[in-house]
């Protein structure tokens, strides 16, 4: 595996462990339950140092947008799986939307990639 396919593996768990702490965010009843606070404050610091070495080798813009899109997704997602937020097909669609957007800035070349494609 290369450097740069290892930084998106790095990015995506990120991106789950963002929707982790968001969720675990909403279970802690403003900081007043233990478990989803002790939760919250390890997987938002995992989180967030995943992002800070995956931006070594993606662009920051490109992996923030990736980080907050994968990670809402999953948090509207799962909140609709428990029961937590009503099922909409609309919700659906917007959030295949998102991840078809992440997927898509996945899928563009790379800033040498570019420099090195023919004009």
């Amino acid at each position: 595996m290369n450097k740069r396919s290892a930084a998106w593996l790095m990015l995506l768990a990120s991106a789950v462990l963002e929707a982790v702490w968001a969720t675990a965010l909403g279970l802690s009843d403003g900081f007043t339950r233990p478990l989803p606070t002790i939760v919250f404050a390890v997987t938002a610091t995992l989180s967030m140092v995943g992002l800070g070495l995956a931006i070594r080798s993606i662009p920051l813009g490109t992996a923030y947008a990736v980080w907050v899109g994968i990670g809402a997704a999953l948090t509207v997602a799962w909140a609709m799986a428990t029961g937590v937020e009503p099922f909409s097909v609309l919700k659906v669609l917007f959030i295949a939307g998102i991840v078809g957007c992440a997927a898509g800035l996945k899928a563009l070349p790379s800033k040498s990639a570019a420099a090195d494609a023919p004009v």
